[in-house]
């Protein structure tokens, strides 16, 4: 039996000692560092996240500092410099609670006043959106073989912030982000020029 020395096993230090209490005593420390640790991580996510964010307000692009602390937390996370980070429990939950307040601050009485006359157009466009995004889901997924549920999250019809909280339910929800960052860059960039274009030849007029 060795009077002193350690044993590494899984990135966690165990050090052996003969005497007893000395032991309960490196243990206990060894497993209350290994649960500050993913705390300390989520300082270092927090802080990529946030500086690619505020970065990223520069762009203008709707969504911008969701997309630049996307991109900001999985560089740091693909690089393997920083262990995984371990969120509370309940993050999610309060970060779906403000989206959804978010969203529902937006929703007015004038808003009511238009889904009066509006409410046929809403259901046909709402429709139309989801059958399509459904379809080009389950069709993409077939073609390139990729994930079915993150290429239906990725082709519905909704908004990055709500669509990426739909996707980590299913543990995608950077890979949905990513599909709506990419398909709003694209929309932002070649619909104006559409737009443009149209209007030249007389066939809209702005």
């Amino acid at each position: 039996m060795p009077t002193k020395g350690d044993i590494t096993r899984e990135k966690q230090k165990y050090y052996l000692t003969i005497n007893a209490s000395t032991k309960k005593f490196f243990l206990y420390y060894d497993q209350t560092c290994s649960k500050i640790m993913p705390n300390t991580n989520l300082i270092y996510y927090l802080l990529a996240g946030s500086i690619f964010g505020a970065l990223a307000l520069k762009t203008g692009i709707p969504a911008a500092p969701l997309a630049g602390a996307l991109i900001g937390a999985s560089i740091l996370s693909i690089s393997g410099k920083v262990d995984i980070a371990e969120w509370p429990i309940g993050t999610r939950t309060i970060l779906e609670i403000g989206i959804g307040t978010v969203i529902g601050t937006s929703l007015t009485k004038d808003s009511l006043a238009d889904l009066q006359s509006l409410w046929r157009p809403a259901i046909l466009i709402t429709f139309t959106l989801v059958m399509t995004g459904l379809a080009i889901g389950l069709w993409t997924s077939r073609l390139l073989k990729i994930d079915v549920i993150t290429t239906i999250l990725g082709a519905a019809p909704g908004g990055i912030s709500g669509m990426s909280l739909v996707g980590s339910e299913y543990g995608v929800g950077a890979a949905v982000a990513t599909l709506h960052a990419v398909r709003l860059i694209t929309v932002l960039l070649i619909l104006p020029l559409v737009v443009k274009f149209l209007n030249l030849f007389g066939v809209i007029k702005s």
